[in-house]
């Protein structure tokens, strides 16, 4: 497990995905925002594909995120499309309702940083959010993210186009632990 100051990041297990798909898939408005694609209802069972780890895939890491103290699932966070040639990548995360404002997004977001940088060697990490999402611009930009540039009216949500903000972090930019 990767050990953060609150979380840890950890293998998906099989008993984490009802959780994921109930609290967070099934959450049809913050679903929309987070997802590149339109929300749609999946049956459920244990093959879910938002959930399922596929190993054979290297280009996207999944983990479940968990308090550390206790243990409990708090979530979920991806480094993904990982490009092991320009040895950059994306992170994301979402976190269950009850685990929100409480800073373990700024923290996954620091975890997935030493991830991609010290344990896999990348230089560059990319995120995308809609610009009213206030808690992933805080905790990115808390780990050193630096908006990069805005992406005008580019996020279909809900009957709205939003705009997109752009954060990038190089690995020589990078302070380890300088959000705790």
């Amino acid at each position: 497990m990767l050990k953060g100051g609150k979380i840890g990041l950890r293998a998906r297990h099989e008993d984490d995905i009802p959780v994921l798909r109930a609290e967070l898939y099934d959450d049809v408005v913050n679903s929309s925002r987070a997802a590149a694609a339109p929300w749609r209802p999946v049956t459920p069972g244990p093959n879910d594909p938002r959930f399922v780890v596929d190993d054979t895939d290297h280009t996207v890491v999944p983990f479940s995120v968990v308090e550390l103290e206790g243990g409990a699932l708090v979530g979920t966070a991806t480094l993904w499309g990982i490009d092991t040639h320009h040895r950059s990548a994306h992170i994301g995360l979402g976190l269950l309702p009850a685990s929100r404002g409480k800073g373990y997004g700024t923290d996954v977001v620091a975890v997935l940083c030493h991830y991609a940088f010290v344990v896999r060697g990348l230089r560059r990490l990319q995120i995308e959010t809609v610009s009213d999402n206030a808690a992933m611009l805080r905790s990115a930009e808390r780990n050193g993210f630096v908006r990069e540039g805005v992406l005008r009216s580019s996020a279909w949500v809900l009957g709205e186009f939003l705009d997109e903000v752009l954060l990038g972090l190089l690995a020589r930019d990078w302070k380890p632990g300088s959000d705790r």
